[in-house]
């Protein structure tokens, strides 16, 4: 985890270095739904609703104000496999003013509840399918740490800290794009299924063609298992 940090801090100091880079900045509200069923077995669904308030070119008079960008829709079904681990698939659909764009999506994600927090690792791919471009392949790994706030686990009514760093290789024809992610998030258990996560997720991206694109979204996740 210190590793990854570090790596991310020596990024984000090049490009500082850059004379222009592209920004966004935007919001990234949420809603999770999940259903436990019988057998290990859980369906999640998850809406986004993402939009621009700023984005452009920083030294540079190219800036623009308000944008929508797409509302998002995705339906996984997991399974427990194993104490600490669980399989997923699913798809999703991403309605843009454009078109419906299409992705399926494949997981598997290992959890460890340490002594003092929880450490989750994820493994995923997903291919994006588009009207007018090729097939997008995205091959991930995210890592997140779960930290109570108050004592030792994460209770009903209490805070906790949660943070994830992850890096996504992107491949699409003969190209081939790394991004970068770092997410901390404050949360509130409400009840035992019933918990809300806010903060600001960073992602990094095209740094390695020298045409990076900085991202800067407000968080706003809200999980209920009914």
């Amino acid at each position: 985890m210190k590793k990854l940090f570090i790596l991310l801090l020596l990024i984000l100091a090049t490009t500082i270095c850059h004379a222009q880079n592209a920004y966004q900045i935007g919001t990234l509200p949420t809603v999770n739904l999940s259903k436990k069923l019988n057998n290990n077995w859980q369906l999640n669904f998850k809406t986004e609703f993402r939009q621009l308030f700023a984005s452009g070119i920083t030294n540079s008079n190219i800036n623009n104000g308000y944008e929508y960008v797409h509302t998002d829709a995705a339906f996984i079904t997991s399974k427990k496999v194993g104490l600490n681990n669980k399989i997923a698939g699913g798809f999703l659909l991403r309605f843009t003013q454009d078109e419906v764009v299409k992705r399926t999506i494949q997981q598997f994600t290992v959890v460890n509840s340490l002594d003092q927090f929880r450490l989750g690792h994820r493994f995923s791919s997903d291919q994006t399918f588009e009207k007018h471009n090729a097939t997008r392949w995205r091959f991930r790994y995210r890592i997140t740490l779960d930290l109570p706030l108050n004592g030792q686990t994460i209770d009903v009514k209490e805070w906790y800290l949660k943070i994830s760093n992850e890096y996504l290789n992107n491949f699409q024809s003969n190209n081939y794009d790394l991004e970068i992610r770092a997410t901390p998030n404050l949360g509130y258990v409400f009840k035992d299924n019933n918990k809300l996560e806010f903060g600001i997720e960073y992602r990094i991206n095209n740094f390695i063609n020298n045409t990076t694109r900085n991202r800067y979204w407000l968080t706003l996740n809200w999980y209920l298992v009914l």
